[in-house]
């Protein structure tokens, strides 16, 4: 059996006196110089104190070593809190189990970060996996996953520009009716305008961002109104004044009808 040396609490090999090092997952204790196993239970006296905390420590890295779920990560990261609570003594082996929990609790909070970026990632959602991936540089795969997603993400970006073009074609539109309409420019000044507003916003749905949600509800918001106007005005040769006032009040009342009729059907 080795000797122990009380401070600084260092395991020493009572045949070649070379540094015992300690695993609590496995419960051996073994001599780094000849290759010496013995089982910390014999080499610890105070083992059996923090046997519960242990087992608790023990569970938590299954969890960690199986494949990263934000579940099972929460489960570990629970475990190591726990154990930790139980490591409040003033020994050594006290100090090494607590180093042991916040150094898995870190662990637990990096996999998290990884399981959210797969999870990203498995449902194609690579600009957001990219941004997760970017937070742990150095775990698990995080860094060749990287630029996997920076390809991919662009890939995607690419195929979104005839979406981008498409939306950004609405409020040109708009804007250029109600110049022709109402200001009675010229058509050939507004076209040229409202294709270099359309060049514009095309390029700022692409990039994502403020600016793309803003462009992408006002269009949304004005679909509806300019294709009906577009259709009393230019298909039905209706006036512009009631087609522009039934192409926006039309899509109101259809969205208050709704309401008071799902408001209605609610069970008091």
């Amino acid at each position: 059996m080795p000797d122990i040396n009380s401070a600084p609490a260092t395991l020493k090999c009572n045949i070649c006196g070379g540094e015992i090092r300690k695993d609590f997952l496995t419960g051996t204790a073994v001599c780094a110089h000849c290759g010496n196993k013995w089982s910390l239970s014999d080499v610890l006296p105070e083992y059996l104190k923090y046997a519960s905390a242990i087992e608790k420590i023990k569970k938590a890295q299954v969890l960690l070593n199986g494949k990263p779920d934000v579940s099972n990560v929460a489960q570990a990261k629970l475990l190591f809190q726990n154990a930790s609570t139980e490591c409040l003594h003033t020994d050594a082996t006290s100090s090494e189990l607590l180093a042991i929990c916040k150094s898995g609790q870190k662990e637990c909070e990096d996999l998290r970060i990884y399981a959210t970026a797969m999870g990203f990632y498995d449902r194609k959602s690579y600009r957001q996996a990219l941004e997760e991936f970017k937070k742990i540089p150095g775990v698990k795969d995080s860094a060749s996953r990287i630029e996997e997603c920076k390809v991919l993400a662009e890939k995607e970006k690419k195929k979104l520009i005839p979406l981008a073009a498409i939306v950004a074609l609405i409020i040109p539109t708009v804007l250029g009716i109600l110049m022709k309409e109402k200001l009675d420019i010229p058509i050939y000044v507004i076209i040229p305008a409202c294709l270099v507003l359309v060049a514009g916003l095309t390029y700022a749905v692409y990039r994502g961002g403020t600016l793309a949600t803003v462009v992408m509800v006002l269009s949304f918001i004005c679909a509806v109104p300019l294709l009906l106007f577009m259709v009393l005005a230019y298909g039905l040769h209706m006036e512009t004044g009631p087609a522009a006032s039934i192409a926006i009040g039309a899509p109101i009342a259809f969205i208050v009808a709704v309401g008071l009729k799902t408001s209605a059907e609610k069970p008091n």
